[in-house]
C-alpha cells in the first residue's frame, strides 16, 4: 500500500544556478515541485461516512497514526490532509518534551505554571437536573448564580460557581484539543490515491509543459 506523498509530486526543472554551472540554455536541475499541493475533494470532505473519529494517544506522530490505521507509516500525509493540517508544529499535539520546553519558554518557570490563567464556571443544575448554568464558561473570579426553582418553589442563590484554571491546565487543554482528529476509512484510500495522481499531472498546453509529470521553468539565459 506504500504511497509516499512526495513520490506523487511532479518534477520541475529550473535553471541551474549552482556555482560553476554551465551557462547554456539546456542547463537545468530537476526537483520536486513543492508548490504543488494535494488536497481532498470537497465532496469527500462533506461525506461523513468516509471518515471515523480518532484520538491521538501520547506522543504519537502522524506516521505512527498512519501505521496504526493503515499499516503503512508513509501514509502520514493522508492523516494530515484529512484534517487540513499544514503545520505539524502548531496543529499537531506536542509531545511531552516539546510541550514542557514550550511551557518554560512561554511562562519562564515551573512555578509560574501554577498561576491562574482564568476562571471557568462549574455546572449548576436545578432540583430536576436541568442545567441552569453550563460548565466551562469563562467567568470572573467570583461568579454568582441566582435562579428560581419552580419545582421546589425556592429562590436559589449560589455565591461562587467559579474555579481557577492554571496556566498549565489551560495549555494542556489546548494541546489535548488537537488530539481529536478524523481519519479516512481504509476502504476509500484508493479514491484519494487516484485523485492525487490526477491532480499532480501537468496539463498540456502550458509553455512550461514537458510531460504529465514534468514542467520546465523559463531560462532567462537564452534572452541574454
Amino acid at each position: 500500500m506504500a504511497n509516499p506523498y512526495f513520490r506523487n509530486l511532479p518534477d520541475f526543472e529550473y535553471v541551474n544556478r549552482t556555482p560553476g554551472a554551465a551557462r547554456d540554455a539546456n542547463d537545468y536541475i530537476a526537483v520536486k515541485n513543492l508548490f504543488k499541493r494535494g488536497k481532498l475533494r470537497e465532496d469527500i470532505f462533506q461525506e461523513l461516512a468516509f471518515f471515523e473519529k480518532y484520538q491521538i494517544e501520547g506522543d504519537d506522530r502522524p506516521d505512527i497514526v498512519a501505521n496504526e490505521v493503515y499499516g503503512d507509516p508513509t501514509l502520514d500525509w493522508v492523516i494530515l490532509t484529512c484534517n487540513n493540517i499544514t503545520d505539524v508544529y502548531s496543529e499537531w499535539p506536542m509531545n511531552n518534551d516539546i510541550f514542557n520546553t514550550y511551557l518554560l519558554e512561554k511562562y519562564g518557570s515551573y512555578d509560574a505554571l501554577d498561576n491562574v490563567h482564568h476562571y471557568e464556571s462549574n455546572e449548576v443544575k436545578d432540583s430536576q437536573g436541568v442545567v441552569i448554568f453550563a460548565k466551562g464558561l469563562r467567568v470572573g473570579a467570583a461568579q454568582s448564580v441566582s435562579y428560581f426553582d419552580y419545582f421546589s418553589d425556592l429562590q436559589i442563590n449560589i455565591a461562587n460557581v467559579s474555579r481557577p484554571i492554571s496556566n498549565y491546565e489551560y495549555e494542556e487543554n489546548l494541546n489535548n484539543k488537537k488530539r481529536g482528529i478524523f481519519i479516512l476509512k481504509p476502504i476509500y484510500l484508493n479514491v484519494v490515491f487516484d485523485d492525487l495522481e490526477e491532480m499532480m499531472q501537468s496539463e498540456e498546453g502550458s509553455t512550461q509543459y514537458v510531460s504529465e509529470t514534468l514542467r520546465r521553468g523559463d531560462n532567462p539565459r537564452i534572452y541574454q
